[in-house]
């Protein structure tokens, strides 16, 4: 089994400019990708590669291999997979809540596929037993694009259900999520920057 993470830190998560600097916005998502990296490790996967358009911000990486393809993300993971001779996973880099128990939970699946849906319609994760017999499509309504790419390539599938799994950090609002549920690093490097308040029934984010 490998693991694939794609990755990009130049210009990283612009929808959360409001709230963070490009150097914070850089520095956070290296955070979350050693963090996704150590869930992995820590649920026995040791093959983990870090797929990205550039070296930067990879430059001193020993924790995972590094490869370099500046094609679109799809054209990549399906080059990625077609190349590939065992099971992979695909795992976004920003999912900060996302657990050892998860990953062993997704990769125990009995079917051809598992989909860990993500908010809005993403995929947070993919594991494919046959990765030679299946190409991804991200962007748009993703999860419901995998589905149908299973049953169209006569693979049965399983949907990991999970809300922790199933939350990105991509929006402001993302990072109150991290604060009450997550640990580590990325949660830690939030907490220095903000606090939690509750107002109007809903709770939200305060500058330090």
């Amino acid at each position: 089994m490998r693991a694939v993470i794609p990755y990009k830190k130049a210009g990283a998560k612009s929808r959360l400019s409001p709230v963070l600097s490009l150097e914070e916005r850089e520095e956070f998502v290296e955070l979350m990708l050693n963090q996704v990296i150590d869930s992995l490790k820590d649920a026995g996967i040791e093959k983990i590669d870090v797929l990205s358009p550039s070296v930067y911000g990879l430059e001193d990486m020993t924790k995972a291999r590094v490869l370099l393809d500046e094609d679109d993300l799809n054209e990549a993971l399906n080059r990625y997979l077609a190349g590939s001779e065992e099971p992979v996973l695909i795992v976004m880099a920003d999912l900060p809540l996302l657990s050892p128990a998860h990953i062993k939970g997704i990769t125990s699946t009995e079917k051809d596929v598992c989909i860990v849906p993500g908010k809005g319609g993403g995929t947070n994760a993919l594991f494919i037993n046959n990765p030679s017999s299946y190409r991804v499509k991200y962007y748009g309504s993703s999860f419901l694009t995998h589905c149908s790419i299973a049953t169209d390539t006569g693979q049965n599938f399983e949907i990991y259900d999970s809300f922790l799994a199933g939350t990105d950090i991509d929006e402001p609002e993302d990072l109150v999520e991290l604060l009450i549920h997550g640990k580590g690093p990325a949660r830690e490097y939030i907490s220095r920057k903000f606090r939690l308040e509750v107002s109007r029934g809903r709770v939200g984010l305060v500058p330090l």
